[in-house]
């Protein structure tokens, strides 16, 4: 027998539903586990993330505390397992999100970093920081992958405090593993490959502070601090059998146990995200 969803009730819509109410500062940035638990994690300049089961009436599971200052933004990795959260003073933090207990710190920004996100077979991490700079990492293991530069024309400059006209404000990750978009102070938004050092493109965009791709990855949607969003239609690529063998390795297996495989060291290195 088919089952059907339970009907809304019309006067429930709109109707405020919990109030989570234990942060003592501005709260940044929200997650939700894509694991349909209904586990949401709160990021604040109190310092601290909050994990809260909104199945338990908003009960506030655990308190995470490592950040020294301001937590920005947080995201969950695609199989619920992993949380990353980045913050003031370059910090980068990696939590086991079944024990809620720190993973590892990612080191290499040299300023606050300001927004995440993992691709979509959870093998690369993205972090954006007023450094200038987007990272690549695997955080499984910590290395920096690919670094891509906002300070043109290269060779980019290193500022221990970043440059404040291209400080990066948001970075995204599309759903094909491939492309990511970042925005930056210096009025422009970029679509990049992960494997070229280079945008594939770039658009004017002022005032820039977030932007997010669509399911499907064609659209690429960015806000801005006057209050405009505006979108973009993203170039079409056939990713490569390479990248696609990788996709679907890294959905079922972390990257130590990639090198653990019993094949030819030439079918490891097809296969691994490499520097």
């Amino acid at each position: 027998m088919a089952s059907f969803p339970p009907r809304v009730n019309e006067k429930e819509i709109g109707k405020l539903l919990l109030n989570l109410v234990d942060h003592t500062e501005v709260v940044r940035d929200l997650t939700f586990a894509p694991d349909g638990s209904l586990i949401l994690v709160s990021a604040s300049r109190d310092k601290t993330l909050r994990v809260w089961d909104l199945k338990d009436d908003g009960n506030m599971m655990k308190v995470l505390r490592g950040h020294q200052n301001w937590v920005y933004s947080c995201a969950f990795s695609p199989d619920s397992s992993m949380l990353c959260s980045v913050g003031a003073s370059k910090a980068v933090f990696l939590w086991n999100m079944d024990k809620y207990t720190m993973i590892r710190k990612l080191e290499g920004h040299h300023h606050d970093v300001v927004a995440c996100d993992f691709s979509p077979d959870g093998a690369l991490l993205a972090t954006a920081s007023y450094d200038t700079r987007v990272y690549i990492w695997d955080p499984h293991n910590g290395d920096i992958l690919m670094e891509f530069g906002h300070l043109f024309p290269p060779p980019t400059p290193i500022f221990a405090g970043g440059a404040n006209d291209r400080w990066v404000r948001s970075v995204s990750f599309s759903h094909d593993g491939l492309h990511i978009a970042s925005l930056a102070d210096d009025k422009m938004v970029r679509f990049w490959r992960i494997d070229e050092d280079y945008p594939v493109q770039v658009a004017p965009l002022s005032n820039g502070l977030c932007c997010a791709f669509s399911t499907d990855g064609s659209v690429l949607a960015a806000g801005t601090h006057d209050g405009s969003v505006y979108f973009w239609a993203t170039p079409r690529q056939v990713s490569s059998l390479q990248h696609l063998c990788r996709m679907s390795i890294r959905r079922v297996m972390p990257t130590q146990e990639v090198q653990e495989l019993p094949v030819p060291s030439k079918l490891l290195e097809f296969l691994s995200y490499r520097i």
